[in-house]
């Protein structure tokens, strides 16, 4: 599901676990230490203020080590510090007494404060890391990335999506604004998007078709950052959302849907129930995204598109209730659908609230839910069916958190917390022991819960139908 490619600063990250791994294994014939997966670190380390960086702690190092408070320095289990210095593309171990750790620090909740830390209580220190974490994993030119390692080492479009709109609803509408810049710069002149990039803007070339589902949520994101900041000023933005709108509206069959296309499943068409429809995957982010055009035409002025927009947005509305409500809302519109997480992206704060959407959250949540509290992303998954994923379990938060459910939102929210690495960041993955089970930090689990707790605090506008 996931991939990234890097920047200078974190192409030392996978040098920097192999050497820890070594030296703690103490070369290779170590039968009873068997070898970590490169992702094990448990969070990124900074402190080196703008541009922000993150290095991967080293695994041998996480034992007693926590961050200091609103930080992302490192204080290890002796009492020395780790954190970047700036101008290095590294880590260095100093003492607690360093004025680089003052200095650090001081930057880190001088960003902090030019916005806001939503929730309280057990809830905050988990809003912190995750926004610090996608502050180091947001680049200058506003290239956010899903993580540090490997194949999580690019940027989604969709993911991104979700990052600029946590920036919005917690106020740090300069990285929203500038990861906004980074899609609309690089998007095809039809109004697309490649299925994802490198952190240089260069479109990732290994076969994945473009992402319908990419369009929607970009729609979406862009909506939601004029909707709260209208006075931010992005001129970027309407060539944009006109592009991609119109290649939505332009691409509906007659039956009002849209083609298929992967969705945040990444995987192909034809291995899908009904090959020849599109998966609630993509028909919920492009209903949303269409709404969400129609309303910034309506900002901006523009009723010819505001018009041609809204009338595709009730196509895909329509479609949706002949084509999916009658199987109760499954992924693929056929009898006897499996339940996907996806149901969620038909619902409040992407929809308006429909109480049979609502009972098919509660079915879908209910089919997909896991012995160790998190779920998977549908039914009959096809990867490891005893681990969690983290973004899926966030999603059911973030709808009951949306939908006035702030009891179940609290507590998806306190099992997100509970799984959270030694150093208390959000994992792709929990193992059906409560282990680490993908790499850390996920920059969209950690959108999605900043999107939780600003809901519990505030509602989230949701696009007009």
């Amino acid at each position: 599901m996931r991939g990234l490619s890097g920047v200078h600063g974190f192409r030392t990250a996978t040098a920097i676990l192999v050497a820890a791994a070594l030296i703690g294994a103490g070369g290779a014939a170590a039968p009873d230490r068997p070898e970590r997966p490169g992702w094990t670190s448990p969070g990124l380390v900074g402190g080196c203020g703008w541009p922000s960086t993150g290095v991967p702690l080293p695994p041998d190092e996480a034992d007693g080590a926590s961050y200091l408070p609103d930080s992302t320095v490192v204080r290890l289990a002796d009492g020395r510090v780790r954190l970047v210095e700036p101008g290095t593309a590294g880590t260095i171990l100093v003492r607690a007494s360093d004025r680089r750790v003052r200095a650090a620090v001081r930057s880190d909740r001088a960003w902090l404060a030019r916005g806001a830390v939503p929730g309280g209580g057990a809830h905050r220190e988990m809003a912190v890391r995750a926004l610090l974490d996608l502050h180091m994993l947001t680049r200058p030119n506003g290239a956010s990335l899903a993580s540090w390692y490997g194949a999580w080492e690019y940027t989604w479009p969709r993911d991104s999506a979700f990052a600029a709109a946590a920036f919005t609803v917690t106020g740090h509408t300069s990285e929203a604004v500038r990861i906004l810049r980074f899609f609309a710069n690089v998007q095809h002149d039809d109004g697309r998007w490649a299925a994802r990039y490198h952190p240089d803007g260069t479109a990732v070339i290994d076969g994945r078709e473009p992402q319908t589902d990419a369009l929607g949520w970009m729609l979406w994101s862009s909506w939601l950052l004029r909707t709260l900041e209208p006075s931010e000023h992005v001129p970027e933005l309407w060539p944009m959302v006109r592009r991609a709108a119109d290649h939505l509206a332009g691409s509906l069959g007659p039956d009002g849907l849209p083609p298929p296309s992967p969705d945040y499943w990444e995987r192909r068409v034809t291995r899908e129930q009904a090959p020849d429809r599109p998966t609630l995957g993509v028909v919920g982010p492009v209903l949303a995204g269409l709404r969400s055009a129609a309303a910034i035409a309506d900002g901006y002025a523009r009723p010819a598109e505001a018009a041609r927009w809204r009338a595709a947005a009730h196509r895909v509305g329509g479609a949706v209730v002949r084509h999916f409500a009658p199987h109760g809302y499954p992924r693929s519109p056929v009898q006897g659908g499996h339940m996907d997480t996806s149901v969620t992206f038909i619902a409040p704060p992407f929809a308006p609230l429909d109480p049979s959407v609502s009972a098919a959250v509660s079915d879908a949540a209910r089919k997909l839910a896991l012995p160790n509290g998190g779920v998977l992303p549908g039914e009959y998954w096809s990867g490891d069916p005893d681990v969690a994923w983290t973004p899926e379990t966030a999603l059911f938060a973030l709808n009951a958190a949306a939908s006035g459910r702030e009891a179940k939102a609290a507590q998806e929210l306190d099992w997100l917390a509970r799984h959270a690495t030694s150093l208390g960041v959000l994992p792709e993955k929990v193992g059906e022991n409560g282990e680490q089970a993908g790499v850390a930090p996920l920059g969209w689990t950690a959108s999605l819960v900043l999107l939780t707790l600003a809901s519990l605090e505030r509602p989230l506008p949701i696009p007009p139908a």
